[in-house]
């Protein structure tokens, strides 16, 4: 199955696949301090976390688990953020996530719920999945507003990688 949108657009954005070039613009994801606040467990290193995140994004890619699609903006060629569908195991289940992330100069513009409503067209169109959750942890408020903005409704409370998250679920329309 193909779980990338590569050479998708939505009304702003521009999909593609994370390039090994794309390391110096998506460190200051890492950088700043806001946007890994919630996962515990992390080193304090953004440079590693950073190189960290394109192996297992690259790894993702090679074995067909999904992965992260860059975001590029179609009016300015800005980088601002990754969107995409990944295999995902909680609690010994295999779900489709649809997961966001965005560069903090681009925060609270609807990048990130333009790009998850993309991610839930292109997955059940393509029957991918008959339901796609987000895995958010139980204090990132941000990223809760986006998957209720985008359908999506709190089915349960968990453990995921060691942190408390609540996944929220959205079901393919009959």
């Amino acid at each position: 199955m193909n779980y990338l949108l590569t050479g998708q657009e939505s009304r702003r954005l521009r999909f593609r696949p994370l390039s090994p070039d794309d390391f110096d613009d998506w460190l200051p994801f890492y950088q700043h301090p806001q946007s890994t606040q919630y996962w515990e467990g992390e080193p304090d290193d953004p440079v590693l976390n950073c190189r960290n995140w394109f192996e297992k994004t690259f790894y993702r890619y090679r074995t067909n688990r999904g992965g992260m699609n860059v975001l590029i903006d179609k009016q300015t060629g800005a980088f601002v953020g990754q969107c995409g569908l990944l295999v995902q195991v909680v609690n010994q289940v295999e779900e489709l996530e649809v997961g966001y992330s965005i560069l903090p100069q681009f925060w609270n513009r609807g990048y990130a719920t333009e790009a998850a409503f993309l991610c839930q067209r292109h997955a059940f169109n393509n029957a991918l999945s008959n339901s796609l959750i987000s895995i958010i942890h139980e204090q990132n408020i941000p990223s809760q507003t986006v998957a209720l903005k985008t359908g999506m409704v709190a089915d349960k409370r968990t453990i995921y990688a060691n942190n408390p998250v609540i996944i929220y679920r959205i079901e393919r329309g009959i």
